[in-house]
C-alpha cells in the first residue's frame, strides 16, 4: 500500500484554480473546498496507514524474538533431560553391578529437576509475550487496511472531484461527496476501534 496520495493534488488544485478564475462560479468554489478538504483527509490517512503498517511490522519482528528465545529454552530444557537421563543410566549401572552409586547422581537428578521448571517457566513467559505481540500486531495490520482503504476512497472522490470540475457535472461531484465522506467514516473508524 502506498504511503501518500497517488494522485497529484498540486496539479490538480491548479487546474481548478484556473477554471476557477476564468468561470468563477460557486459550483467551481465548492468542488475546489471539497477537493482540498479530501486531500488532507488523504494525507493523514495515508500517514496513518504507514505508521501503523511500521508499528505492525516492529510487533511482528518482536514476537519472532521472543518465539526464537523460547525454542532456545525449550532445547535447554531438554539437554537438562538428557543429562538427567544420562545420569539415571549411570545410577542403574552401578545398582545393576550390586555397587552403591554416588550421592551426586541423586543431588544432580534433583538439580536438573528444578533447573527444567525454572526453564520452563521462562519459555511459557516467552511464547506469552510472542503471542501478546503478534496479536497486536495483528490488530494494527486491520487498522493500517482500514486507513489505506480510505486512502484509496479518497483519491477516487478527489479523482471524481476533478471530473466534476472539468465537465461541470454536479452528479460526478456529488459522486465524489459520497465517496469522500464513506472514506472518511472509514478513517474515523480506524481511531475509534484503534
Amino acid at each position: 500500500m502506498p504511503e501518500g496520495p497517488e494522485i497529484d493534488t498540486d496539479k490538480l488544485h491548479e487546474t481548478i484554480s484556473e477554471r476557477l478564475e476564468k468561470e468563477g462560479g460557486n459550483f467551481l468554489k465548492r468542488i475546489a473546498v471539497t477537493t482540498a478538504v479530501l486531500a488532507a483527509f488523504a494525507a493523514v490517512a495515508a500517514l496513518q496507514a504507514g505508521a501503523t503498517v511500521n508499528e505492525a511490522l516492529l510487533l511482528k519482528t518482536e514476537a519472532t524474538r521472543a518465539q526464537a528465545q523460547a525454542s532456545d529454552q525449550r532445547a535447554f530444557y531438554q539437554a537438562k533431560g538428557i543429562k538427567a537421563a544420562v545420569d539415571e543410566a549411570s545410577k542403574q549401572a552401578w545398582l545393576a553391578a550390586n555397587r552403591m552409586p554416588p550421592g551426586e547422581f541423586t543431588a544432580l537428578a534433583t538439580r536438573y529437576a528444578h533447573e527444567q521448571e525454572d526453564i520452563q517457566k521462562v519459555a511459557k513467559e516467552k511464547e506469552a509475550e510472542r503471542d501478546e505481540k503478534s496479536d497486536e500486531a495483528d490488530r494494527l495490520l486491520a487498522r493500517h487496511h482500514g486507513f489505506a482503504n480510505a486512502v484509496a476512497l479518497f483519491q477516487v472522490a478527489i479523482a471524481l472531484g476533478a471530473l466534476a470540475a472539468l465537465t461541470s457535472a454536479r452528479v460526478m461531484w456529488w459522486g465524489s461527496v459520497v465517496t469522500g465522506g464513506v472514506g472518511i467514516v472509514l478513517f474515523v473508524q480506524q481511531f475509534l476501534h484503534g
